[in-house]
């Protein structure tokens, strides 16, 4: 009876890891033969672990990655460009830290996305915030909350983002609002927050793609100061994976 409200009360105050361990060590025998200061050791273990693996999830609900890529899963095998000691370094996450950006250029079906989610889930699994948005997508919000009043406090909410992740970004014409959203966002995040933007353009074509060239300056020189590049090519790698 003792030992049931102990696991109640434990749960109560949310520390259901330990609630869990306890459970566990008084259902093994083995268990029995450590020291009261090994058991209590292991029982906080098993805590932190449990409250580190909860922060991950909701850091991967938050996120919305468009897919479940991690960053043990890539492919270096396909000759697309991508080299293993410059992934070590993204895949720290570091860049991410220091305020740096990141930008994934090359043709359909290379990997892009695959790759941006990937160092997305890392970023989550590092305790880093990530929001993940298709820039058709982002657009979209952005028309819709220019209508209902609701910009600047959609503006607020992505400036909160450690890293953002901008997938597709060139796919579509921009409008002069656009252009002038697109601007606030990069600002809102230089030298503050990581920006993640893949795009089939060439990093050359982003300027003519954009099109009011004062805006275009300010963006560009925004997004490359502090940059890093991950120029990807080859055949579409769709032929043989379902990678989008």
């Amino acid at each position: 009876m003792l030992l049931e409200q102990t696991l109640q009360r434990l749960r109560a105050l949310k520390l259901d890891g330990i609630a869990v361990a306890l459970e566990h060590q008084l259902s093994q025998p083995e268990f029995h033969q450590l020291s009261f200061e090994e058991r209590i050791s292991m029982l906080v273990d098993r805590e932190v672990l449990d409250r580190s693996n909860r922060r991950i999830t909701g850091l991967l609900r938050k996120a919305r990655l468009r897919q479940q890529a991690c960053v043990e899963d890539i492919d270096y095998q396909q000759p697309r460009g991508l080299e293993k000691s410059h992934m070590a370094t993204l895949i720290t996450c570091d860049f991410v830290r220091h305020h740096h950006h990141l930008l994934i250029t090359g043709p359909t079906g290379c990997g892009k996305s695959w790759i941006a989610c990937a160092i997305g889930q890392q970023a989550c699994r590092q305790g880093l915030t990530v929001r993940y948005l298709r820039a058709a997508k982002l657009f979209e919000e952005l028309r819709i909350a220019h209508a209902d009043g609701s910009y600047l406090k959609l503006l607020t909410q992505l400036a909160r983002h450690e890293l953002l992740i901008l997938d597709d970004f060139g796919l579509d014409p921009l409008s002069q609002q656009d252009q002038l959203d697109l601007l606030e966002i990069i600002e809102d995040r230089h030298q503050l927050k990581s920006i993640l933007i893949t795009s089939q353009l060439s990093i050359k074509d982003w300027h003519d793609y954009i099109g009011e060239p004062t805006v275009a300056d300010a963006i560009i020189d925004r997004l490359l100061n502090h940059s890093h590049k991950l120029e990807l090519k080859g055949d579409s790698m769709r032929k043989t994976e379902k990678i989008d």
